[in-house]
């Protein structure tokens, strides 16, 4: 039985923002470039009252949240303090694996420390974190990985939840579907219209049909329904590739896809803001009417360096889809992959 902890640090671009400006305090602070094609980098528990979200377009937060204080990100500050907190993880355990800047798995079956449970560790984190950064973060604690990591956002912020393996089936039954990784909007459309609304209705649809209509997701779907979850904790797991997709509401030809290549796009940019790896590759993703998946991509000489260059960029990968012009799309999605790491791009473009 392994015992895994998920910390997430709460609000983490903004609450740096908060902690380094004090005029910043209690406002509802957006870390964002202004601009037409910008993304919400992050928004403050303040801001988030408003209904503003990370991803979200800069130009709809400010419409949300018309007194938002807008901050231009400084992400070798964040990455700063990140690489103070991944230094408390590993005073406790080697088996670290970060999914962003701002949160990590940790499975502390075996710890480096003295401390009696999986609980007293994470609260000893909690603290080490705040008194070392003056930042707060939220700790799931769990037998697996996906229910650690639903534990942590229980009690955001500056929480801490436990899911104790008997409680878990107990504990999933009413969760909303939607809570599951990997079931968005369209998916969540999808199981709803099957009557699947929570964990409990996963449990009692048919598992046949299941696979029958979302392949072996439909399996992955079930088994998390049950609390089930064997993936280990990867200390060497590195981010590859980060990516954005959607489904149309109804199938459209090349020439109507700009708009989402556009705001997929720039969903991507702003989850790759939270590595500090650098993306070279850039991916344009097609999905056909009838089913046929293509791709296309391009590396430039240099990493694109802005939101507006690998915007760009994305949108030019359509001049290399081949197919018929009254082709019908009806998924699209953009990505950038090949990453490595940030000396490495720095010693790479003083090549160029």
């Amino acid at each position: 039985m392994r015992k895994i902890v998920h910390i997430d640090m709460d609000a983490f671009y903004a609450s740096v923002e908060q902690r380094d400006e004090p005029s910043l305090r209690g406002k509802p602070v957006v870390v964002a470039w202004r601009g037409a094609r910008s993304v919400v980098c992050a928004a403050s528990y303040e801001a988030r009252k408003f209904g503003v979200r990370s991803a979200m377009p800069a130009l709809r937060a400010a419409r949300l949240c018309p007194q938002a204080v807008f901050v231009p990100p400084d992400f070798s500050r964040y990455r700063a303090v990140s690489k103070q907190v991944r230094e408390i993880f590993h005073k406790h355990t080697d088996l670290v694996e970060p999914l962003s800047l701002d949160e990590a798995y940790l499975d502390v079956t075996t710890p480096k420390t003295d401390y009696a449970s999986a609980t007293a560790i994470a609260k000893a984190i909690r603290a080490e974190i705040f008194e070392t950064t003056q930042l707060t973060a939220s700790a799931g604690i769990a037998p697996n990985k996906f229910l650690a990591k639903i534990a942590s956002d229980w009690r955001k912020p500056n929480g801490l939840f436990v899911i104790k393996p008997e409680q878990a089936e107990t504990f999933l039954a009413p969760l909303d579907v939607a809570k599951i990784p990997g079931v968005g909007k369209v998916m969540n459309a999808k199981l709803e219209a099957l009557g699947v609304h929570t964990c409990s209705d996963l449990r009692a649809f048919d598992l046949r049909e299941l696979e029958r209509r979302f392949g072996r997701y439909g399996l992955r779907l079930r088994e998390l329904s049950l609390g089930i979850d064997e993936r280990r904790v990867n200390p060497d797991q590195s981010v590859q590739s980060i990516s954005s997709e959607d489904t149309f509401a109804h199938d459209v030809l090349l020439s109507e896809i700009e708009p989402m290549i556009r705001e997929l796009a720039a969903k991507t940019w702003s989850a790759t803001r939270k590595t500090d790896r650098i993306g070279r590759t850039v991916v344009l993703k097609l999905k056909t009417a009838d089913f046929h998946i293509l791709t296309r991509s391009h590396t430039p000489p240099v990493p694109p360096q802005t939101e507006e260059a690998f915007v760009a960029l994305a949108v030019g990968l359509r001049e290399r889809v081949d197919l018929p012009p009254r082709t019908r799309y009806r998924l699209v999605g953009v990505g950038l992959s090949n990453f490595i790491d940030a000396d490495e791009s720095l010693a790479q473009s003083e090549l160029f």
